[in-house]
């Protein structure tokens, strides 16, 4: 029966959302610097599951545990799909948050409301103790707003409106997580581990 689970990133955030979602489970979650594992792993693929499965096999590799990584970004149909996996490094290597929202706000400055639409995408890979790897896919569809609002969230939260009316910055984080990419994508993970947490995975 799995006991522990390493996850492929240092993001405080990402790690208790994950704590919260398997403790039921008594599962453990620790990250991979607990496991004195200091590595950036590169992210050289072209798609958000071939990102997130990099991650998770450099950290499988290291440690033969088993190990969740995920990769996301915002997809913006007026902008062909940009900036995509690139959503970190769109606007530069050491560029900020405010950076790269201000970088597409310019890019999209003559589009017109309904041809703003965008989603948010997330892909979980978990790799269990044999090496077998599952891909979890969640999904949030929006549209890109006009100017920031919202002082919660991180990322491009404050111009993605989701399907409540405001952008992912204006609503609770309970409430995010409910609907959003990586919310959606955990779900799937978590009902993987319930139907296979009494058996090897």
């Amino acid at each position: 029966m799995i006991r522990e689970i390493i996850v492929a990133t240092n993001n405080k955030n990402k790690i208790k959302e994950l704590k919260k979602a398997v403790e039921k489970f008594g599962i453990s979650i620790k990250s991979q610097s607990e496991c004195g594992i200091d590595i950036d792993v590169e992210e050289t693929g072209t798609t958000f599951e071939e990102n997130a499965y990099i991650k998770a096999k450099a950290i499988y590799d290291l440690l033969n545990k088993p190990v969740i990584a995920d990769d996301s970004g915002l997809m913006i149909d007026s902008l062909d799909g940009m900036p995509g996996v690139y959503s970190h490094r769109f606007a530069g290597e050491n560029a900020t948050d405010e950076d790269r929202i201000n970088k597409v706000l310019e890019l999209m400055k003559d589009v017109p409301d309904e041809k703003r639409t965008a989603r948010f995408v997330c892909n979980i890979c978990f790799i269990n103790e044999k090496g077998e790897k599952s891909i979890f896919e969640g999904i949030a569809e929006g549209r890109i707003s006009h100017k920031p609002s919202g002082n919660d969230g991180f990322g491009y939260d404050p111009i993605f409106i989701c399907e409540k009316g405001k952008t992912f910055a204006e609503i609770e984080l309970d409430e995010k997580n409910e609907i959003s990419h990586r919310g959606r994508a955990i779900k799937k993970l978590i009902n993987f581990l319930e139907k296979n947490i009494n058996n090897e995975l």
